[in-house]
């Protein structure tokens, strides 16, 4: 089990993720966590910048469908 693999299976587990897949290319792990949640998405992040192994994170908008 490679290094992404163990981070993505770490962030799997915090409050908050949805999925948190480790992938092929510029990016090692791609998280999908819930932006509805009334605490919102610091302390999400949080939890995921506090995983062993997680150097950096980078936040992008995914729109849901109405």
């Amino acid at each position: 089990m490679g290094k992404a693999t163990t981070i993505a299976e770490r962030i799997r587990q915090l409050p908050g993720v949805v999925t948190a897949e480790d992938v092929v290319g510029p990016y090692d792990v791609v998280v999908r966590i819930d932006g509805r949640a009334d605490s919102g998405l610091s302390p999400v992040v949080a939890g995921i910048q506090q995983v062993a192994g997680v150097t950096r994170t980078l936040m992008c908008e995914v729109p849901t469908p109405a």
